[in-house]
């Protein structure tokens, strides 16, 4: 329980790297910058260690998480402009 909580609290720390990162103008709100932060540290920290790529509490696992944001961010920009 307290990794979950551990990666929900570094998920808002990434979410909001992930938005100063992600170059354009998107017109979401901070909530939604958080909860794709979370989304995407969510998995890629599952999907880092399942893969074995890295294990807990190491460096790698904060570079995966804010990629998976970015990545998260730029699907949500893409589904959110054709609606």
């Amino acid at each position: 329980m307290l990794s979950f909580i551990g990666t929900v609290i570094v998920g808002l720390i990434v979410g909001l790297i992930a938005r100063a990162l992600k170059p354009g103008d998107d017109r979401m709100g901070l909530i939604m910058t958080i909860i794709l932060g979370i989304a995407g540290s969510l998995v890629a920290g599952y999907m880092g260690r399942a893969l074995g790529w890295y294990q807990p509490s190491q460096p790698a696992g904060w570079i995966a998480s804010v990629i998976g944001a970015i990545v998260l961010l730029v699907i949500y920009g893409m589904v959110r402009r054709r609606t």
